[in-house]
């Protein structure tokens, strides 16, 4: 039963607390839509998504509707399409993220994630001419969002990826160079990257997942704050339970709207993931939560714990409230879409250093960071390393979503718009990487990969 109190409860998380749904994301298995002729593919790729997803964005806007609980995005994930693509000859994957755009126009939603590739142990022909055609891709569509994964615990981290992957930023940076080279916000580099995630740059169908499904991602920044400013001054105990009693509210609430979208469209609900995602609003921060525990600035010592505290207690709650928690679900750190992050980063408080130290507790990694637009691509790959080893030695996903913004430098702010929001120049190290990123191979899987 649903008692008065609870909808009281959640209208004032809504209305007050900003509290939402932030995606709901429909993954679709294109693994039948392999062919020997890449135009053949592309026509049953497009039939598939545009068949599948005729009535999503309806069916979602219709129950939140209904509901009261805004939704904020309706995404599509879908099988990796180096997978796909590699079944035929084509040369390049350009027309086959061009057909990805027509059908999330079609279908109605902000982005379509899968234009992406597995490579953490080595590369298939399909994986190499996806991760060539990454920057035009992204220069020529909207709405497709491409992932690598370069690097997992069991496989250690592709070196030879890593290095290319660099590159391959810097490419896109140019490409979009006259949009504050927003190319690279709609792409990530993962370690441990996962099947079920809902929230993009990253998501993709797994290979493991069902033929569709349906999986969630529920956000309330504000909410959890507000319940914080309830217990100011009281001990790390009381803070803990506070977060895991208000993580169980908003995964509950989460859940009951997206069990109804599922069942409307008779699609398999997938996932829950309840990382606290913030947007670039006042009252959507998650550097707000870290600085009511009791930090004067986001970056200041102490951050770290705070967050680890936050993640854990995030994770605990959600997990009470669902059986069907996946996903990443903890706390994101996404610079530009964070307003407290901004501030903290503008104040002097925040740097990548610091960052780099948060990614070791939080859902992922460096996220959403600007940098400036003549940074080598050999130090990226280097930034790209040092996260993925965060990721392989701890066995978490991290990953790295970094805009070097052309023409651009320290002082200066790229504009990206939306939830994607705006981000101030981050100073990275002047000293080299080359020679530490030219030498290639693997670094092997650590010792603790050999479970069985």
């Amino acid at each position: 039963m649903i008692k008065s109190n609870n909808i009281l409860e959640t209208v004032k998380m809504v209305d007050e607390l900003k509290f939402d749904i932030r995606t709901i994301t429909m993954g679709i298995s294109l693994l039948d839509c392999a062919d020997s002729d890449g135009e053949k593919s592309r026509i049953k790729i497009y039939d598939k998504i545009a068949r599948l997803s005729e009535h999503f964005v309806e069916t979602v806007e219709a129950t939140e509707k209904e509901f009261g609980i805004p939704i904020i995005n309706k995404r599509i994930s879908v099988t990796p399409i180096s997978i796909i693509a590699g079944a035929c000859n084509d040369v390049d994957y350009i027309k086959y993220a061009e057909i990805l755009d027509k059908a999330a126009d079609v279908a109605g939603v902000n982005f379509l994630g899968g234009f992406s590739a597995l490579v953490h142990k080595g590369f298939t022909k399909g994986d190499e001419i996806l991760i060539r055609s990454i920057p035009q891709a992204l220069a020529v569509t909207n709405k497709v969002c491409a992932s690598v994964n370069v690097a997992t615990t069991k496989a250690g981290i592709n070196m030879d990826a890593v290095r290319i992957m660099g590159e391959v930023i810097k490419e896109a940076a140019y490409l979009t160079r006259n949009k504050d080279s927003i190319g690279c916000a709609k792409l990530v580099v993962f370690a441990n990257a996962v099947e079920d995630n809902p929230f993009m740059a990253g998501a993709f169908h797994g290979t493991g997942e069902s033929e569709t499904c349906l999986s969630v991602g529920v956000s309330g920044p504000g909410v959890v704050k507000n319940a914080l400013e309830q217990v100011r001054g009281q001990d790390f105990t009381t803070v803990c339970e506070t977060i895991k009693k208000t993580a169980f509210k908003i995964t509950r609430a989460g859940e009951v709207v997206a069990k109804e979208i599922s069942r409307r469209m008779d699609i398999p609900f997938g996932i829950m993931d309840l990382s606290l995602a913030p947007t670039p609003e006042v009252g959507d921060s998650v550097a707000r939560i870290l600085e009511e525990i009791g930090l004067e600035a986001c970056g200041a010592h102490g951050t770290t714990a705070a967050l680890a505290l936050l993640n854990d207690a995030v994770k605990k709650g959600g997990i009470m409230a669902s059986s069907n928690v996946g996903g990443l679900s903890g706390a994101f750190i996404p610079v530009s879409e964070d307003e407290g992050m901004i501030e903290a980063v503008n104040r002097g408080s925040l740097n990548i250093e610091k960052l780099e130290a948060m990614t070791c507790v939080c859902s992922v990694g460096l996220d959403m960071i600007a940098i400036p637009g003549d940074t080598k691509a050999s130090t990226i790959s280097a930034i790209i390393a040092d996260e993925c080893a965060i990721g392989v030695i701890n066995q978490k996903s991290t990953a790295v979503r970094l805009i070097p913004v052309y023409g651009k430098t320290l002082g200066d702010t790229a504009e990206f718009g939306g939830l994607l929001g705006r981000a101030p120049i981050m100073k990275v190290s002047s000293f080299s990487s080359d020679d530490f990123i030219a030498r290639g191979g693997r670094i092997p899987a650590p010792i603790h990969s050999f479970k069985n």
